[in-house]
């Protein structure tokens, strides 16, 4: 594309609604919307006070909504952003972009209510969001021959996880969780993928700017190379269901290896800085979660939702705001700085997952315990809503697109 060319497609999405004119735009408010939905219909549905019209089970519903719909909508909003930074290329935008949000819409509301609808249309409508999210990636990584391919294939494969999981919900596969699990460890490997990139990078630049050079954080090596394939390793274990001897191992190891890894960022002393400091407190729930779950394998009477919550409750939820009130505050025009509202999403985000982690311990009403976690999670998604709802609907200060 020549730059004439190039100048004419930056001025034409200046004329577009300011909600299409990148992907983080609609996938970063509508993936905390649902979110909040689908945690505020999960915990009545679990008081009994609702019935889901969906056909699954609202375990099963709950579950791969907030895996495959809020975080499909988080990862399509970042590689969507990201993608143009690697490549030089122009973001998808205008009707491509309203298209694949509406098709994540559709995939949404068809597994709410896929009592009605049928199992088949929602899973049709759910991996084809997904298939052609990762298709439309592959398209701009591979026109500029972007080294960054590999991620694109996660999304890929993150589609066939979904894809399973639906297939083992109507019977089709008789395999029990490998699609849920598959789906989960691929996000995971993510957050060890790219944390291990941005988290790094990002604190030295703080700290660069702070004018204290005294610490920063190393440079990626070969022990993070080994420390994300044991991860790996201990995740594809988990997935396939092997020996509990041959998989606790593997996931302690990793958890091990991931503390010392982050221990190399200088996270302690990012306390100045929330932005920054979410970043290192998120990612913590990675290694908590690999060390729990090993542990609930060796040890029968330890809960395994637990692990699987700092996990997700923890490292997803808490990563994914941590980087979309990043991204949103530098890709609207604001100043890259937590104001009190942020450092109240983080609390709360932070708090809602380590009182459902703690909870199976805690000598309490076990239904309260979740009700408390669940409004202060949910808390953080609100107020990252109505904070971050008018920054990403509404045009830059600046007026640039």
């Amino acid at each position: 594309m020549n730059a004439e060319a190039t100048i004419d497609r930056r001025a034409r999405l200046l004329e577009l609604p300011p909600v299409l004119r990148g992907g983080f735009r609609p996938f970063f408010f509508l993936g905390p919307l649902w979110a909040l939905v689908v945690v505020c219909l999960w915990v009545e549905a679990m008081a009994g006070a609702i019935t889901l019209p969906t056909a699954l089970d609202p375990l099963a519903w709950h579950r791969h909504e907030m895996l495959f719909g809020y975080l499909g909508a988080v990862i399509a909003g970042f590689l969507l952003t990201a993608i143009p930074n690697w490549t030089g290329r122009l973001p998808i935008a205008g009707w491509r972009l309203a298209g694949l949000a509406s098709l994540w819409i559709a995939a949404r509301l068809a597994l709410l209510f896929s009592a009605s609808v049928g199992p088949l249309t929602a899973m049709l409508l759910d991996v084809g969001f997904l298939l052609v999210l990762g298709l439309a990636c592959a398209r701009e990584v591979l026109i500029a021959r972007n080294r960054n391919l590999p991620v694109v294939g996660v999304v890929l494969l993150f589609a066939l996880a979904a894809a399973v999981d639906h297939a083992e919900a109507i019977g089709l596969l008789a395999t029990d969780g490998l699609g849920w699990r598959g789906g989960f460890a691929l996000v995971l490997l993510l957050i060890s993928l790219i944390g291990g990139r941005i988290i790094p990078s990002f604190t030295r630049n703080w700290l660069m700017k702070q004018g204290r050079t005294g610490r920063l954080p190393t440079q990626p090596s070969r022990f993070d190379l080994v420390t994300i394939a044991v991860t790996a390793i201990a995740l594809a274990s988990w997935v396939a269901g092997l020996d509990v001897q041959a998989t606790a191992p593997f996931l302690l190891a990793a958890g091990a290896l991931q503390l010392v890894r982050m221990a190399r960022w200088s996270g302690h002393v990012t306390f100045e800085e929330p932005l920054v400091l979410i970043l290192h407190i998120s990612y913590a729930w990675l290694p908590i979660g690999l060390l729990l779950l090993g542990q609930s394998l060796l040890v029968p009477t330890q809960p395994t939702s637990s692990a699987l919550h700092a996990l997700a409750a923890g490292a997803m939820a808490s990563m994914t705001l941590a980087v979309m009130t990043r991204a949103t505050r530098g890709h609207t025009g604001r100043e890259l700085k937590a104001d009190a509202i942020t450092v109240a999403i983080y609390a709360l985000v932070t708090l809602g997952a380590a009182l459902r982690v703690a909870a199976p311990w805690l000598s309490l009403d076990y239904l309260l315990l979740l009700r408390i976690a669940g409004g202060l999670w949910g808390g953080a998604f609100l107020l990252f809503l109505c904070s971050y709802g008018p920054m990403l609907l509404c045009k830059r200060p600046d007026g640039r697109p």
